[in-house]
């Protein structure tokens, strides 16, 4: 009836694996009080310093109204502050607070014992070409970073 090869399809093998990377990280956060949605609003913080909240919604792929429900989240925690642009007032600029450093840091290391237990038995040399293989691959799809 549905017939297809999924082994030879390199989309379903990133996309499950990703799948798997945010399930094992929701697990390692489990207890925490962080959601994963939250620990990606951080990471794009931690790259980019501050981003319009458009932008923000973009990276994150999901919608704008989606997005303001975890970032009002986030400010009652104290964790992020929206500030107008100074270019248009109707803009909102999202950036870190200082509160949030420890609690970043607490996810850094969870994330980084879930990254430990993903690439256990990995070479450098095998992680070296993992890493130049997507980043190839999100070249070809037009990738910007």
């Amino acid at each position: 009836m549905l017939n297809y090869d999924f082994d030879k399809n390199v989309s379903y093998w990133v996309g499950l694996t990703a799948h798997l990377f945010e399930q094992a990280l929701n697990n390692e956060l489990a207890g925490t009080g962080v959601t994963l949605r939250q620990v990606q609003v951080l990471a794009c913080l931690a790259l980019y310093e501050e981003l319009a909240q458009n932008e923000l919604a973009n990276l994150l792929r999901i919608e704008p109204s989606t997005l303001v429900r975890i970032l009002d989240r986030m400010e009652r925690n104290g964790w992020i502050k929206r500030c107008a642009s100074p270019e248009d007032r109707r803009k909102k600029i999202i950036r870190p607070t200082k509160q949030v450093t420890t609690k970043w840091a607490e996810i850094v290391e969870h994330g980084e014992r879930m990254e430990r237990r993903a690439t256990a038995g990995l070479t450098q040399s095998q992680l070296k070409t993992l890493k130049g293989t997507l980043a190839a691959i999100r070249k070809n799809l037009g990738a910007e970073m």
